[in-house]
């Protein structure tokens, strides 16, 4: 299962972190072994214990270096701020969302395993690395909600719906569709009943 990356490619904690990364995201956390992870780090398993005590430690460690990766592009905040309709701004806060997340799939699946395989105690850990770039968003998106242009409960709820749509969509397509449809195909349906029940409360 496991596949080395050579040893002589960065240090050996450097190593063993970015081979957690791939076999947890593949596989998740009660899929993979320390000795998966020592064989594809090219380390023996002594050494993963040195550096990390527990499965657990590692899997926290691996979480929190691929959350710490993702980051806002401003140029898609500023496409937000020029929107100059309420469509705009929805579609343009999906774009970044989606493009935010997309650029790591490790970590969307890491996020899904962490839904199924663990309690409320990765919690703090999103809500530190994902909580302000949501609140920075939301900022973004509050003002059309203010004007009642946006008829949504709140901007963070709306943008949590985003980020639903992105980590969802892969693995329902899977399941019950053939094709290989992206998250803006459910955007797109999503945006179609959205907008025909704001034209319907008109």
């Amino acid at each position: 299962m496991a596949m080395s990356i050579g040893p002589g490619k960065g240090n050996t904690s450097e190593r063993i972190l970015s081979s957690s990364a791939g076999l947890f995201a593949r596989f998740g956390y009660n899929g993979v072994s320390t000795r998966d992870i020592a064989i594809a780090a090219g380390v023996n398993e002594v050494t993963v214990y040195r550096h990390y005590p527990r499965k657990r430690d590692l899997y926290l460690a691996v979480l929190d270096s691929e959350l710490r990766r993702v980051h806002l592009q401003g140029d898609l905040l500023a496409e937000i701020a020029e929107a100059e309709n309420v469509q705009t701004v929805v579609t343009r806060t999906f774009d970044l969302v989606a493009k935010t997340l997309k650029r790591q799939p490790e970590l969307l699946r890491l996020v899904q395993f962490s839904a199924l395989e663990f309690s409320d105690d990765l919690k703090p850990l999103f809500r530190r690395h994902l909580g302000e770039l949501i609140e920075v968003v939301a900022r973004y998106v509050d003002p059309w909600i203010s004007r009642g242009e946006l008829r949504c409960s709140s901007a963070k709820v709306l943008i949590l719906t985003l980020i639903a749509i992105v980590l969802s969509h892969r693995s329902l397509h899977q399941i019950f569709s053939e094709d290989e449809a992206g998250p803006e195909a459910m955007f797109e349906t999503y945006s179609e009943v959205l907008w025909g029940r704001r034209n319907l409360s008109n």
